[in-house]
């Protein structure tokens, strides 16, 4: 059976056991990628008496196969990082994708990401110097933890460290090329999707996520 966590809550509970040697550390801070890294990151906050924020990520899927990213976008402070798999895009569009197919997902992407600036708490910390641990609910590709990185970064973080508690062996990889540290707490062999390694993995509204930060 794939199930290893109950719920997000859960997830965040056991990642925070591998998190220990930053529990209570006055220069770092745990920030949950929006929506579904949250909840993981308040749990995991929680337990490590650590302070609490978000980043905002889109993915940017291929049309016709959305949970395939040719690239994400994260919006720090207050501007929007942008990350491309060239590679990627090129193979999509030898086989028929056309480039303003994947401008729309972009500009879509992009004013949903706007849109939550707008509204989300928690999502202007200073981060200059600071350990910055980053949560998710799953690394499928490593897409959008990848943009997150890169987003902390040019906001002048110090240290940058990804955590999750289930990844694909590709994207644990990925992220480890620029991250100082990657925790995952289970890798398996066949990646399916993130959610079947969950009991309980419902779609979180922004009303969620935002609860989740005001706590």
């Amino acid at each position: 059976m794939n199930t290893r966590f109950e719920d997000r809550t859960d997830a965040g509970e056991r990642l925070a056991s591998v998190l220990t040697q930053f529990r209570e550390r006055p220069d770092a801070i745990v920030l949950g990628l929006a929506r579904g890294g949250i909840p993981v990151a308040a749990a995991a906050a929680k337990a490590l008496y650590l302070p609490l924020g978000a980043v905002l990520v889109r993915k940017l899927g291929i049309p016709g196969h959305d949970e395939t990213a040719f690239g994400a976008l994260a919006w720090s402070g207050g501007r929007i990082v942008r990350l491309l798999n060239r590679h990627l895009i090129d193979q999509v569009l030898e086989h028929g994708v056309r480039q303003e197919w994947l401008d729309v997902v972009e500009a879509r992407e992009r004013a949903e990401l706007l849109r939550r600036a707008e509204t989300y708490p928690a999502i202007s910390h200073d981060l200059t110097g600071k350990t910055v641990l980053l949560v998710d609910d799953g690394l499928a590709t490593g897409a959008t933890m990848r943009a997150a990185v890169e987003a902390v970064r040019s906001s002048g973080a110090g240290t940058v460290v990804a955590a999750a508690p289930v990844g694909s062996v590709e994207a644990y990889t990925a992220v480890s090329q620029v991250c100082d540290a990657v925790f995952c707490l289970h890798l398996p062999g066949k990646f399916r999707a993130v959610g079947s390694f969950y009991r309980h993995f419902e779609q979180l509204t922004d009303e969620d996520a935002i609860s989740f930060l005001r706590t």
